[in-house]
């Protein structure tokens, strides 16, 4: 029996009777196992596995939780339970129901809501206000049907009163929506959950027992669910200190209020903890007892060990803040992959990630693009490889294949006629290509061409008599290549003159600073920004643009902040490349948000950027007391070692910082913490 794995609480909470029970379960307290425990005791008792529902947020979660079940029980008893996410469920359901409903991702669905906004016209109109664009009528559309019972323009403008006057014609829009999702069939995951419960409101399903996992992330949406089922048992395991979704809809007043919604409610509180040392719960329980005491606890010490204190460690700035744990984690004897660096934002781990590439180290990071796989810097990287090795065919490849009209096969063309004309010195043949006195490659082909392939006549340089070109330029060989047009031959141009200007420099930062100023990467970044920031009906949004160009010109500037350190460029590309051969996806370092590190744990962990600003992130935040919850979360997936790291300037962006005021409260640093006056923020454009 699963039963018999469990300490008192644990076994308290398992075999509760039927009901309403809600178990507290801490961070480290084994709510896997208590649920499991739970359900066991369920089908001991005589509870057929057909009238149990299991609710979870992962399936992947409801997957470990029925194997370890098959470990007591028949699997043909075991997999009558009903189990997986509250859309997965809800979905197999409604399939029974409706055969014909296809399920579209929010990115079908946005176009089709943005086909239907862009019918209106509401440039004729006589506005005062800016209206809010289609994807974010649309998100906001997803996010009121996740948090509120009210309808939508009631929802709507308590956040946007001064949108009244346009509230008639953004319900139209989210009618004619809803008319035609009906109409082909398409359902959102929303929808899935919306008409899961108006189905329940005619027909019942029998469950004895529902059980909900990580009871304190449900939304609006899926609590109204779980009361529509009308089980004749609930129940919920989570955790009020652990709340961290309000940004995606959670409603932390579902766990807040369960004992006065439900008069027969029976709560239980797990607080031994099989994680972390006492100085690291020490720790936790003195931030996170700051927020108000819902379900009053308090974490105890499950393991007995050699205890390491948390650390805090400060730097002048971040870029040393970085190279520093990257530093530490070399000397770690403990393994990478038990290793993990969290923070608030996805920004702070590019220089984490930089660094440990510099050292060698493995890691990996849940989620985004690895910051050395981005477009933007692998541009630059390959800039710098073919100043290294110019005798790099791909590297040149992959530079050219962002001139308009020039694929992959015209670009090794135009390298192969670089190395002939540099008689095998792609520099030469670059900047000072010589003509005569070359030998044919191909006694067949035009010996001034030498070998361009499949041309059946020269190009004239004189086509390219409109641009602003120098005569070195004007006359290279490469502009009779029947194959380059006007645009090809623009980004030439200015490859060329970028390749001129770092031609014969060594130090990486020099090279860098040049190549980031060039009108070559300018164009590039524009290219990429504008790309990302495309919607899917193929317009641009300026907002999302702009957004983008300033992540990849931080991007870059880190990469600059890297090269600082070496004096030769070989060094520098072996460094940030060849190091990253040993990189795979699955081994090293974890490289994790606090979102992402839920539910995992590590035995050593650094918490990162820990200043007022990027934690707390006062921009981002819906309140202190989630971003203290986030707080919590990061340092209870320490099980033995937890360093608390801040750098006190950024040098890039010349921003002086102030330790997060968690870091008080821990009483890590000394004094209380006095809030920063935080100047009004300017009004958003959308």
């Amino acid at each position: 029996m699963p039963l018999t794995s469990l300490n008192n609480e644990q076994l308290r909470a398992a075999k509760a009777p039927l009901g309403h029970n809600l178990i507290i379960a801490s961070a480290g307290t084994g709510k896997t196992s208590t649920i499991v425990g739970r359900i066991g005791h369920l089908l001991h008792s005589g509870v057929e596995p057909s009238s149990i529902l299991l609710l979870t947020f992962t399936n992947k979660a409801a997957g470990e939780m029925i194997a370890r079940l098959q470990r007591y029980f028949p699997s043909n008893i075991v997999n009558q339970i009903v189990s997986g996410t509250f859309h997965a469920v809800s979905y197999r359901w409604l399939k029974e129901i409706y055969p014909n409903i296809a399920l579209k991702q929010p990115s079908e669905l946005k176009t089709l809501f943005r086909s239907i906004y862009e019918k209106r016209n509401f440039e004729r109109m006589n506005l005062t206000i800016q209206p809010f664009s289609a994807t974010y009528m649309y998100e906001q559309y997803s996010l009121y049907q996740n948090a509120s019972l009210d309808s939508f323009d009631i929802w709507f403008l308590e956040k946007y009163p001064e949108h009244e006057f346009l509230m008639d014609i953004y319900l139209d829009i989210t009618q004619e929506f809803e008319r035609e999702k009906i109409e082909y069939g398409f359902a959102s995951f929303n929808d899935l959950l919306l008409r899961m419960n108006a189905y329940l409101q005619e027909k019942k399903i029998p469950f004895t027992e529902v059980l909900v996992d990580e009871y304190q992330d449900t939304n609006t949406l899926q609590s109204t669910l779980i009361d529509t089922l009308r089980p004749e048992s609930l129940f919920c395991v989570g955790d009020y200190d652990q709340s961290i979704y309000a940004f995606n809809g959670a409603n932390i007043e579902n766990i807040a209020t369960y004992a006065k919604r439900y008069s027969d409610a029976n709560v239980f509180t797990l607080k031994t903890n099989y994680r972390s040392t006492a100085p690291i719960l020490s720790l936790a329980n003195r931030v996170i007892e700051r927020n108000e005491r819902i379900y009053p606890k308090k974490l105890e010490v499950g393991r007995i060990v050699k205890a390491h204190p948390p650390r805090l460690l400060m730097f002048n700035d971040l870029f040393e803040q970085y190279q520093s744990i990257a530093g530490n984690i070399k000397k770690s004897h403990i393994p990478s992959d038990n290793i993990a660096v969290i923070f608030r934002n996805n920004s702070s781990a590019d220089g984490v990630e930089a660094s440990l590439r510099e050292y060698g180290i493995p890691c990996k990071r849940k989620g985004g693009t690895s910051f050395f796989d981005s477009k933007e810097i692998k541009f630059l990287l390959d800039l710098l490889s073919l100043l290294v090795n110019p005798k790099d065919m791909m590297a040149f490849i992959h530079i050219f294949e962002y001139a308009r009209g020039v694929g992959s096969a015209l670009s090794k063309e135009f390298f192969q006629c670089f190395m002939h004309f540099g008689n095998g010195d792609f520099m030469q043949g670059l900047l000072y290509p010589k003509v005569h006195d070359l030998p044919k490659l191909n006694p067949n082909k035009n010996v001034q061409l030498g070998l361009f392939d499949d041309d059946l006549e020269i190009g004239s340089s004189a086509r390219f008599r409109h641009m602003d070109l120098d005569s070195k330029l004007y006359n290279h060989p490469l502009l009779k290549h029947i194959k380059l047009t006007n645009d090809s031959m623009n980004f030439f141009k200015e490859f060329y003159m970028l390749m001129r200007d770092i031609n014969g420099l060594n130090s990486p930062s020099q090279i860098l600073s040049s190549a980031i100023r060039s009108k070559l990467y300018t164009n590039i970044v524009e290219l990429l920004a504008t790309q990302r920031g495309r919607l899917k009906s193929g317009e641009v949004d300026d907002e999302k643009k702009s957004q983008a160009k300033e992540r990849i010109q931080r991007k870059a500037r880190l990469l600059l902040d890297l090269s600082r350190q070496y004096n030769e460029l070989r060094r520098f590309v072996n460094a940030m490349v060849l190091g990253g051969n040993e990189l795979s996806e699955g081994e090293g370092v974890n490289l994790l948000t606090v979102h992402a590190s839920k539910g995992l744990e590590f035995l050593e962990v650094y918490v990162i950027d820990l200043v007022d600003g990027r934690f707390p992130n006062r921009k981002m935040m819906s309140s202190i007391e989630e971003e203290r919850r986030l707080f919590y979360v990061a340092v209870t997936r320490a099980k033995d070692k937890l360093y608390l790291s801040l750098a006190k300037f950024d040098r890039v962006k010349k921003i002086d910082y102030k330790p997060s005021q968690f870091l008080h409260e821990a009483g890590l640093i000394k004094g209380e913490f006095v809030e920063p006056v935080v100047k009004e923020k300017k009004s958003k454009k959308f």
